[in-house]
């Protein structure tokens, strides 16, 4: 697939500062600083990546890579190759899954193979249902990945006009029906509507509540996923090395805590220790509910204000640990289900832990070509509700060890040693760690068939400031916010970045024209 070019600076030239190291934030940087501009990254943390974190050298963030095209053309814009910069390894095994029953199916790379193993699982009534499936979710991903997914601020005039001139794809919408309806409809075999139905918690959702939309995010995964040699984090210091070798500088360990404006537009950023850094823009890389909780200042109060009161995303519980691991031959990627999804998601629902979770395990040495250690490092993840639904209690970090791994061992996957509560990281953590997120660890929930385009754009009523991030469009997940970066910046690079040809109220409780 081709894209267009990243637009050239139009001469002017200017200072901007961007609040966060995400990868929202760094795609930002680093296309800025390649087209001349003065670039400064603040970053609370003391390392770039966000949520594209480690713990004791182990990744504690997300593990997927996929739409690999996102930054082949980050790279290519700014006059270089993936290849030079990170070493990425397809994976033959996309993921391999695991029932209670004992049943285990994997997906694989090549599409034939994924068939073909489904047949065996489930019959060839259910391998037609999946080539069925999979014809849908590309028809979807093809019809929604440039006018709504590279589209800058999509509307849903546009998106209504696109389906209805398109019959096939206003039929594969399914726009009256939940993920999980739709695959009530295709599958007979529950643990297929299972499987298919977790790509909802990719974006932080459930399949019972989100958009029939979603299955596009199948044939995202399907067409390749690839495995980062040292993990995750690697990807995103590379791309701030690269900017950095632009001329960015990057500022780590430094609190932006304040956004200053005047009536023209952003003027600078204050932070924590009183120090005022004049600038022409601001990319605020972080959740827009932390703007629109007044926790960058007043005067950005305004923006986004719709995301103090949308409801919020999953959160979770996520174990970074290294460990013996025994009992199974696990993939890169695998995923544990629980015996009920309906009871798992009614529990989140309703504020409470899943009292039996699915899990999904990265085990980070596998999948690299090579033989794995001896003791090997391991994300564990389980979904958990957010803070708006949920007050943290004290015994959580050991209830969520025991239901993990003895979850595990039921499995027949043994871990030594046990990780201890260090190794964990909690909703009420993701919430110190990304203040105004609530915990939840894909912005606003994904629920309701136009939440994808709920979410704030890039450019705000506030001439100068832009947003980019997983919490803006177009959502979560790393490639996604790789986009929202380069939608940041080409606003910029473009100006003028406000929405609006009238000043923003700095008022609480003002509308933002996202």
């Amino acid at each position: 697939m081709k894209h267009a070019g990243f637009p050239p600076s139009d001469g002017k030239g200017g200072t901007v500062i961007v609040v966060g190291a995400g990868i929202g934030g760094l795609c930002a940087a680093l296309r800025l600083a390649h087209a001349g501009l003065n670039v400064s990254v603040l970053e609370r943390h003391g390392a770039p990546g966000g949520k594209m974190r480690q713990v004791g050298g182990v990744d504690a963030g997300p593990t997927v890579l996929t739409m690999r095209d996102v930054f082949d053309t980050l790279f290519a814009d700014v006059g270089t190759r993936t290849e030079d910069h990170v070493s990425l390894i397809p994976q033959s095994v996309l993921a391999r899954h695991w029932w209670p029953d004992g049943s285990t199916l994997d997906l694989h790379a090549d599409r034939a193979r994924n068939t073909e193993a489904i047949a065996k699982l489930a019959g060839p009534r259910e391998a037609r249902a999946f080539e069925a499936f999979s014809k849908r979710a590309r028809t979807l991903f093809d019809g929604f990945d440039a006018p709504v997914m590279r589209n800058p601020a999509p509307q849903f005039n546009q998106l209504a006009s696109l389906a209805f001139r398109q019959p096939a794809l206003f039929r594969a919408m399914a726009p009256t029906k939940t993920l999980a309806a739709l695959l009530q409809g295709t599958f007979s075999d529950p643990r297929l509507r299972q499987l298919f139905g977790r790509y909802a918690t990719y974006v932080g959702g459930s399949p019972y509540k989100s958009p029939a939309l979603l299955s596009l995010i199948w044939e995202a995964e399907a067409a390749g996923v690839w495995c980062v040699r040292g993990g995750m984090h690697a990807l995103a210091k590379a791309i701030a090395q690269l900017a950095k070798d632009k001329g960015a500088e990057f500022r780590y360990s430094c609190h932006a805590s304040r956004i200053l404006t005047d009536s023209s537009g952003v003027t600078g950023v204050a932070l924590e220790d009183g120090t005022v850094l004049p600038t022409d823009h601001v990319v605020f890389n972080g959740d827009p509910r932390a703007l629109a909780s007044g926790l960058l200042g007043r005067e950005t109060q305004g923006v986004a204000a719709a995301s103090a009161k949308t409801p919020r995303s999953l959160s979770a519980n996520v174990w970074s640990f290294a460990a013996n691991a025994t009992g199974l031959d696990l993939a890169h990627h695998n995923v544990f289900f629980c015996a009920d999804p309906q009871r798992e998601f009614s529990d989140i629902e309703n504020g409470r832990l899943p009292s039996d979770p699915t899990l999904y395990l990265c085990a980070e040495d596998r999948g690299q070509g090579t033989p794995p250690p001896a003791t090997e490092r391991f994300e564990i993840i389980a979904n958990a509700p957010p803070l708006t639904r949920r007050t943290p209690q004290p015994e959580d970090p050991e209830t969520c060890r025991q239901q993990t791994f003895q979850t595990l061992e039921r499995f027949g996957l043994s871990m030594d040693p046990w990780p201890g509560p260090g190794c964990l990281t909690t909703p009420a953590d993701f919430d110190r760690l990304f203040p105004g997120s609530s915990g939840s660890l894909y912005g606003q929930s994904p629920h309701g068939m136009t939440a994808a385009l709920d979410r704030p754009v890039a450019t705000t009523a506030i001439p100068g400031l832009v947003l980019a991030g997983g919490g803006v469009h177009p959502g979560a997940g790393v490639p996604m916010a790789a986009i929202s970066g380069g939608h940041a910046a080409a606003a910029i690079l473009r100006g003028p970045t406000s929405t609006s040809r009238s000043r923003q109220t700095a008022m609480p409780g003002g509308t933002s024209t996202a």
